[in-house]
């Protein structure tokens, strides 16, 4: 891996090489090697050696022994016989002789793990949807537990995620019941995880898997897991600013309301949002928080709607043609006109939420600034009512 161009946008090499050295292992990566180029990093984290130290690469790896350079490997057994066990004394034979006897191979393996030769490497292809495996070290019956061996699973889910420039909408966690078990616990159970929009953040899927497995028995002993990325969809990228900016800490409110609904059921936390109705008190609707977000309506020409919405209108005094509300009103803006709801039928009944009214915004020495209509009756009166307050 390649990190040079990246040091000083990770906060130099010690940083980067702290965050490697924690990260990996969760990863799978089971040696590390710190080099001016791949193979000679690639034989000292097979040798067990971190970095070069205060040393050059030449003295760093003429004691490696020479089997951990695959090349020259399958020559290792004849190599020995002749005394030659290390890279810096299969560096020191005559190059024609070696390239006579063994081929160009082992030499341009040589001499690329030295730095005389550039090494070139393949681009490693993304492959297009995201499904692994991971078979547990120990057989588990905790399902709380299962999060420290999914934790790496999401960390591979969300380094896929951001190859591909891609957020998830969630994933699907599936695990394997141990060959002893009852045979009415089934072969196996799965949870799905959701979230309202795709993204890959890490820790908010990790913290949704975990309110999940809190709540979840396990029937029989877990011996094998499997994850898959679900509603994968490219998402666009957010613009860094190269100026210093403030940044609030702790999550959003909307992942702490999805948390909270993968606690409590998604019918407990419940969000706002506004629909295509010109009727203020229907205009309003309230929809699951862990809920995919509903398309943005269209905008429609009309009064700003009120701050405070009353629960019922209330009917407003009019004397002189004048309504009055602690005092009488002076209309403002309007009228605008709302004509509809005739297809808005109370269920079970043929009555309809259907309105006619003209709304106006008037003002009030004591009660401020008010949202009011005026409506035909039944008995073909006109009256005036109270809808709400701007604040």
């Amino acid at each position: 891996m390649e990190v040079q161009s990246s040091l000083k946008l990770f906060k130099g090499e010690a940083a980067v090489k702290a965050r490697i050295g924690d990260e990996a292992p969760d990863l799978g990566v089971i040696g590390i090697g710190w080099a001016p180029n791949a193979m000679a990093a690639l034989l000292l984290a097979r040798c067990g050696v971190l970095d070069l130290g205060d040393h050059g690469l030449q003295a760093v790896l003429d004691p490696l022994p020479l089997i951990e350079l695959t090349a020259a490997a399958q020559h290792a057994e004849v190599l020995a016989r002749m005394g030659v066990n290390t890279l810096g004394q299969l560096r020191r034979l005559p190059r024609d002789g070696v390239s006579r006897r063994w081929g160009d191979a082992i030499l341009t393996a040589l001499d690329q793990a030295y730095g005389r030769l550039p090494q070139a490497h393949k681009w490693e292809v993304i492959p297009e949807t995201f499904s692994i495996r991971y078979e547990l070290p120990a057989r588990e019956d905790n399902a709380p537990a299962l999060l420290a061996y999914a934790r790496p699973m999401l960390m591979q889910m969300c380094g896929w995620l951001s190859a591909r420039h891609a957020g998830a909408e969630g994933y699907t966690l599936r695990w394997a019941h141990d060959s002893m078990r009852a045979k009415e616990a089934g072969d196996g159970g799965e949870v799905i995880i959701r979230s309202a929009e795709p993204m890959r953040d890490l820790e908010h899927f990790t913290r949704l898997l975990a309110e999940h497995l809190a709540k979840l028995e396990l029937l029989a002993p877990v011996g094998e897991l499997r994850l898959e990325a679900v509603g994968v969809e490219r998402v666009t990228e957010q613009s860094m600013s190269l100026l210093p900016q403030s940044l609030g800490d702790g999550e959003s409110l909307f992942l702490l309301a999805e948390r909270l609904a993968a606690r409590f059921g998604p019918e407990c936390v419940v969000k706002p949002y506004l629909g295509d109705d010109h009727r203020t008190q229907y205009a309003v609707h309230w929809s699951p928080a862990a809920k995919r977000k509903p398309r943005k309506p269209e905008p429609v020409p009309e009064l700003n709607a009120p701050t405070i919405l009353q629960d019922e209108p209330i009917r407003l005094a009019v004397r002189e043609g004048c309504p009055h509300y602690q005092g009488p009103l002076t209309l403002l803006t309007g009228p605008e006109l709302v004509e509809c709801g005739w297809w808005d039928r109370v269920p079970g009944t043929s009555i309809t939420r259907s309105q006619q009214r003209d709304y106006w915004v008037a003002v009030s020495e004591t009660a401020g600034t008010l949202s009011i209509f005026c409506t035909q009756m039944d008995d073909g009166e006109l009256a005036w009512f109270l809808d709400g307050a701007y604040a």
